[in-house]
Formats: C-alpha cells, structure tokens, sequence
C-alpha cells in the first residue's frame, strides 16, 4: 500500500458488507413475514402465479361458502315440507276414518271436516311463512314459469331444473312422441242385445290394475245395460267399457295408460258353445276364453333427447335441465308423429357453486308451490277440493275422489323432498368435499411458491452473519492498511 488517496481495497471490503448486509436483511424480512416473495424483485414470475393462486383461494372459499348457503336454503324448504307432509297422513287418516259411513255420525263427519279445514289452512299457511332470509320457498317463489304451454294436450308440466340464460332469454321445450301410449283393450262381442244364440246365461271375470270383478250376463241383455254394469265398477276395477267401431262390440279398456296397466277378461262359465272374446273391434277373428291385453308407453323426445316414459308421462333429466311432462292421454299430441312447445320463462333457484362466475357454474332448483291449490292434479283435483263445500269433502263430498288427491299429494311433496335431499347430497355436499379438496391443493401451491422456507432461510441468515461480520473485520484492516505509509515518512 502506497497510495492513500483512494482506498481500494477499502472500497472492495464496502461493497462486499453492503451486499452481505442486504443478503442478511433479505433473510429477517422473509423470516419475519413468513413470505419469500415480498415484492415484485424477489421473484417476479413467482409473484405472478402466487397472486393467481391466491385469486383462485378466494373464488374456492366463496364457492364452499355459496355451497354451504345452499344447505341452508335446502334445510329450511325441508323443515318446512317435513311438517306439509305430516299433515297429509293426518288427512289420509281423517278420510280413511270418515269413509265408514254406517259406523260415523253427522257430528264426527262434521268434526273431521273442522279439521280437515284446519290443516289445509296450516298447510297454506306453512307455504307462506316458510322462509331464508325473508325470501318465500315455497309458495311458487322459486317454481318455474312457462309459456306457450297447450293445456288441451298437455294435462301437466314439472320443471324441476333449468338454466336460464342470464339475459332473460327463454328456453324452448320441444315434445315430440314417437310412439304413442296405448291402455290395454279386450273387446267383447255383445251385439245390440247379448244373444248367446238363446243358450242361456254366460259369466265373465274382469280384471284390471286396481281390482277383479265378475258379471253375469243373460241372453238378450241389451248392450247398453252391459256397459252401464261394468262402468258402475271402473273405480274399484280400473276399466271402463266404450260401444267399440264395430258397434256390434264393446271395448274394455284399462282407466291408465302404459305397460303397467292392463285388462284380463275371461269366460267363467257359459252354458252355450261360442265364445265372445276378441282381441280387435273389428269383425271377424279368433274368439277365446281367455284374454289379457297390456297398454303401452308412449315413446318420446323433448329437447332431441329421449325421455324416461310411464304411460303418459315422460321425463328428461341432465345437468341444468329437468322436464316432467303429462300428455292428455284423448289429445292429438298422443298420435304418432306429433309434437308441441313451450317456453321456459323465468324461476328457479340459483346457486352458483363453483369459482368461476358463468352458466356452467350455476346449479339451478326448481321448489314448487306446496299451496293447497297446487298439490293434486288437473285431471282428479286438487287438495284445497277438500275444504268446506269442496267436491271431495267429507261431509257430503266424493271420498274416494278425496283419497286420490291426498295420495298424489303425498306423492308430489315426497318426490319434491326426494329431489332436494339428492340435490344436498349428491350436488352440494360432493360440490363441498371437491371443492375442499381444490381448496387444499391451491393452497399447497401457493405455499410453495411464495411461503418461506424456515430451515434454508435460517441457515441462509447464519451464513449471511457470519460473512457481514468477515466484511466488517476485512473494512477495518482495509480502512487501517493507508497509515502504513507514515513509516516512509519516518525514515
């Protein structure tokens, strides 16, 4: 060391502390935070995907909290439909009791109807009130609303899921039947008045899907009376009797439609040679003792897509979207070939259950109304028939009328409760435990990528200490070496 003007080796041993002290306050920073990427520098492109991640964090968490909000909503419609359907099997009960007529007073009739009153009020009642966050669940808020619907061909439409387009536009229902639903048919050769070509009397057992009953029929009784006899038990049987195209015979149809439904008509005894047996109306073919004839279910399209047909009925169920349609079983749509459309307008419940925002993220619910002017159907009535000076009351009503609603009540509340209890567990909760799953795994990424690592930076802090306090001690020689030079002076 010569030179004393400028100290090099002094300005090596600065730069050297500096960097080492920015490499040990790098360290504290991160250790302190618990973050390695603290700002853009640390590492750019890890902040990118860090930053990505964490958006992707909250969208999961909002989804998981959007799910677990759907629960909630789906409890309390529950709670409320647990208590409606409660109260249908109390009504079952009341008609059931009622229907003994010989062994029930006008006074109990009288009594029974106050409660039958009272219940369908409660259960009005419960369709107002029942409620999640002051929006109504079901009274009709959340059903669906449909336009352009042919109530001469189509007796009932149930859409229990669609989704919308978020502009309001509406969505087009397309029924086409391919094959049309057929009751089962026997036909029974009478003429205007039941001959038997004067051998006497001729008995037949007539069977359908709700009973069995036997006629008599003696030579020469007239056809009109033939069909008056078997339509007196189309209820406790399931079959009526029509004059069939060849007038010359009768038609006994099963009352339902499908596979299910069926007519069995055969000779008991028959005290003459012929039999009276066919399986066509028209003139001609093989007569026989013995017949059954099963119905057939229409075969349909509704949207392109073929349905899950039950006589009349048939249903088309996917994600976003969930028809039930009921075909006048004597309309024209019931032919071959022919078809209708409807549109879906508004309504639903919507959950958005995933991170993203779009209509493929949107789980849509239909909850329909549990009025009593809703459960039942348009083609046997509906419950609110069962009030005071309704046609299927208790007092002086049609009980049997009565029976038939409630069970098709039951049915509607029971199926509507099946679909939400499916849509908690099959929906919500896999949409919670998958979601919770994703939520684990972003976070895992995010931590790897922007978390600090406590054993590699502390080491790193140690490492950066021990080289500070070599620079400090390496600035202190350098700084010490110039005065070296006063011992030229000295000799």
């Amino acid at each position: 060391m010569s030179r004393i003007n400028q100290n090099i080796p002094s300005l090596i041993a600065q730069r050297v502390l500096g960097n080492q002290n920015k490499g040990m306050a790098q360290s504290l920073q991160r250790l302190s935070t618990g973050y390695r990427i603290n700002r853009g520098a640390d590492d750019p492109a890890g902040l990118i995907a860090s930053e990505n991640l964490r958006a992707e964090k909250s969208a999961i968490n909002s989804a998981i909290t959007n799910s677990q909000r759907a629960d909630q909503v789906v409890n309390v419609a529950e709670g409320g439909l647990q208590e409606v359907s409660n109260m249908l099997v109390e009504l079952q009960g009341l008609v059931g009791a009622t229907a003994n007529e010989a062994g029930v007073s006008q006074e109990e009739r009288d009594a029974n109807q106050l409660q039958i009153d009272s219940i369908l009020q409660t259960i009005d009642r419960i369709a107002n009130a029942t409620s999640f966050q002051g929006t109504k669940l079901l009274n009709g808020n959340f059903d669906y609303t449909v336009s352009g619907q042919d109530d001469a061909v189509l007796s009932d439409v149930t859409v229990n899921a669609a989704k919308l387009a978020a502009d309001g536009t509406a969505r087009t229902v397309t029924i086409t039947v391919l094959q049309s639903a057929q009751t089962g048919a026997v036909f029974l050769s009478t003429g205007a008045n039941f001959a038997n070509g004067g051998s006497g009397e001729v008995s037949f057992e007539i069977t359908g899907t709700k009973g069995v009953q036997q006629f008599t029929f003696a030579s020469g009784t007239s056809q009109t009376d033939i069909l008056a006899a078997v339509n007196s038990f189309k209820d406790s049987i399931g079959v009526s009797a029509t004059v069939a195209a060849n007038t010359s015979r009768i038609s006994i149809n099963s009352t339902g439609y499908g596979a299910d439904s069926f007519v069995r008509v055969k000779e008991l005894s028959n005290e003459g040679p012929t039999d009276f047996i066919f399986t066509a109306s028209t003139a001609g073919g093989t007569a026989v003792s013995d017949l059954k004839d099963k119905g057939r279910n229409a075969t349909v399209l509704i949207n392109g897509t073929q349905a899950t047909t039950d006589g009349l009925t048939a249903r088309v169920s996917s994600d976003g979207f969930d028809v039930s349609i009921s075909i006048d079983g004597t309309s024209t749509l019931n032919n071959t070939g022919q078809s209708t459309t409807f549109d879906i307008t508004s309504g639903g419940a919507n959950f958005n259950l995933a991170p993203s925002v779009n209509l493929a993220s949107k789980v849509s619910l239909g909850i329909e109304t549990v009025t009593t002017g809703n459960l039942g159907g348009n083609s046997f009535g509906f419950l609110s028939d069962l009030k005071s000076g309704g046609s299927a009351n208790v007092q002086n009503g049609n009980l049997s009328k009565a029976q038939e609603v409630i069970d098709a009540s039951i049915k509607q509340v029971s199926s509507l409760r099946g679909r939400l209890g499916a849509f908690q567990k099959n929906v919500v909760g896999s949409t919670i435990s998958s979601l919770g799953i994703a939520l684990e795994n972003t976070t895992a990424a995010e931590s790897a990528i922007r978390d600090t690592d406590f054993a590699s930076e502390t080491a790193n802090m140690t490492r950066a200490q021990i080289l500070s306090q070599a620079a400090t001690q390496s600035l202190a020689l350098a700084n010490s070496a110039p005065q070296q030079v006063l011992s030229l002076l000295r000799g």
